[in-house]
């Protein structure tokens, strides 16, 4: 293993993923990108730990729904919306395309229609609501554990859909997983759930693996694979699944 093409790896998926800038040594060559798939949940923990830090800064001064929102704001901020952006085009796809030509026509235009918008403010919605119930610490390492988690099985669809354009802003990441590569992902995305609950952290990973399970026969049935779209899609249900799942835990 070659530190420095790793660092670079890093930071492919960091400027790929963000709008943080990176280093221009870095460069740009598409095998980059899939390479850089294993540290994709890395990005997730930077990502979510931004909004946690933002969070608890903000929580010093305003009251906890206001906390949230501009903890939200924060990750919207650095990341583009880009899974946000996915989740609009799905819904706009998936809920008003019947083949799957249709779908992935509907996907491929920018334009927000009324299911993407719809979508948008119940997830935003969702999320803004569940994390201003939860107590503040466990508030904040449950958006650090959510945004490393979800990217996590956002990507081991990689490791076992096809990608089923011919080309695409996904393309270059959409080469096969490999074993090996995902479980340096699992390392840097899932260990953040075991806090401070184990037990939490096991019932998530079962949530997590039956809803993955869900999806990926979903985006088979109508498309064949998945998309990128499909991928930011995924990532902002399993966030969102996190979330509920752990107001829910608590509330038991």
């Amino acid at each position: 293993m070659n530190p420095l093409m790793e660092l670079r790896y890093f930071f492919t998926a960091l400027g790929y993923f963000t709008r943080v800038p990176v280093p221009r040594w870095v460069g740009y060559e598409p095998h980059y990108l899939n390479a850089a798939a294993r540290y994709f949940p890395l990005v997730g923990v930077l990502v979510g730990g931004l909004g946690a830090l933002v969070y608890l800064a903000a929580l010093r001064v305003f009251p906890p729904g206001v906390a949230v929102l501009l903890s939200m704001a924060a990750t919207l901020l650095v990341t583009g919306a880009f899974h946000e952006d996915g989740l609009a085009d799905c819904c706009d796809a998936f809920g008003g395309a019947y083949t799957r030509e249709d779908v992935l026509r509907i996907m491929h235009d920018s334009r927000i229609g009324a299911f993407g918008a719809i979508a948008l403010v119940i997830a935003l919605a969702l999320k803004w609501q569940t994390l201003s119930t939860l107590p503040p610490l466990r508030a904040a390492g449950l958006i650090i554990a959510a945004h490393a988690a979800s990217r996590t099985c956002a990507i081991s669809y990689l490791a076992t859909l096809d990608y089923v354009r011919a080309e695409g802003k996904a393309k270059p990441v959409a080469q096969r997983l490999s074993g090996a590569a995902f479980a340096w992902a699992a390392l840097f995305g899932l260990p953040a759930l075991f806090w401070p609950d184990w037990r939490f952290a096991c019932a998530t990973l079962m949530m997590l693996a039956v809803l993955r399970f869900v999806l990926g026969r979903y985006f088979v049935r109508r498309i064949g694979g998945y998309t990128g779209d499909c991928l930011g899609f995924a990532q902002q249900i399993f966030e969102l699944a996190i979330y509920l799942l752990g107001l829910a835990w608590i509330s038991f």
